[in-house]
């Protein structure tokens, strides 16, 4: 069988940084990072920068198309971000690799603005999945506002001026009412989200549809486990215990009855949503960064062109 993807070591992707500068410092970095993860800046350079200098080819090709469209259609061609979809399980790191990814790539001076938007913000209210029976399915692809997710991204890739996503607020676990995430006239935008490969629904329009670049973060799901042990264990003594959060019943679990309950979490739904619906769609994205137990990226596939 034919192999899609070149792959690469650790090593070998490394040197496909060439001459990119690491533009970001230490302080910067801190300000990135989620709860748990462990990115230091020598892996920014080792994998965030190899794939920073690709991905800025490929804008580049692709605002050079811009210009020619432009020039045939007479300046009639409306400015079109590059959109980069990120997906993932839970507890993989999806969203610190994509804040890192924003600040890297809006340090290009070609495409200064980089935008994040996630798909979270598309999750149906608490109510609205209580009503439909789904609080336990809460992340799969049923309880999500597939049509307005589709809806926003067809006015950033049509070049809408502005485009309006949902906030979902992880402390309190629901869609915030009175914030949104405006997009206005963006060079890029990374769109991160468990789901946002998949195609397995009805209908013949699909999230990935308006992507430019796909990147699947993977790691052996016994180690996502644990990462996601190790996150529970740190949110019981930090955010659980804030008045306003909705796992607050479980701050004051000990440590035992604590593992049990995230790794009945983890068994009942994410570790169940990651076999049936996330990581199929891996093979449909176009770089795939293997992670070994200690979060460091060990290899990369690249999709062949």
């Amino acid at each position: 069988m034919v192999d899609r993807y070149t792959t690469f070591s650790r090593d070998e992707w490394s040197r496909l940084r060439a001459a990119t500068p690491l533009t970001l410092g230490v302080d910067d970095l801190d300000q990135l990072l989620g709860i748990n993860e462990q990115i230091d800046l020598d892996e920014v350079a080792t994998v965030y920068l190899p794939l920073s200098r690709l991905l800025n080819l490929y804008v580049s090709a692709v605002q050079d198309l811009h210009r020619v469209s432009s020039t045939f259609l007479g300046d009639m061609a409306p400015k079109v971000p590059y959109v980069i979809g990120v997906a993932g399980s839970v507890a993989v790191g999806k969203s610190t690799f994509s804040r890192v990814l924003q600040a890297l790539l809006g340090r290009w001076p070609d495409h200064p603005k980089v935008d994040l938007v996630t798909t979270d913000g598309f999750l149906y209210p608490n109510a609205e999945l209580a009503a439909r029976g789904l609080m336990e399915r809460k992340g799969f692809p049923e309880s999500f506002d597939t049509r307005g997710l589709l809806e926003f991204l067809r006015a950033v890739k049509s070049g809408a001026p502005r485009a309006v996503a949902p906030v979902y607020d992880h402390v309190v676990y629901d869609i915030v009412d009175d914030r949104t995430v405006v997009v206005e006239n963006p060079d890029i935008v990374i769109v991160e989200g468990l789901n946002v490969l998949q195609v397995d629904r009805d209908g013949t329009e699909f999230v990935s549809d308006y992507f430019d670049f796909s990147i699947y973060i993977d790691a052996d799901p016994a180690h996502i486990e644990e990462w996601y042990v190790q996150r529970f264990f740190t949110l019981r003594n930090s955010v659980f215990t804030r008045p306003e959060s909705y796992f607050r019943n479980f701050a004051g679990l000990d440590d035992t009855a604590a593992e049990q309950m995230a790794r009945g979490i983890w068994e009942r739904i994410n570790g169940e949503n990651l076999r049936s619906n996330i990581e199929p769609t891996r093979d449909r994205a176009g770089l795939v960064l293997r992670k070994g137990a200690d979060h460091r990226v060990e290899s990369v596939r690249l999709r062949k062109l």
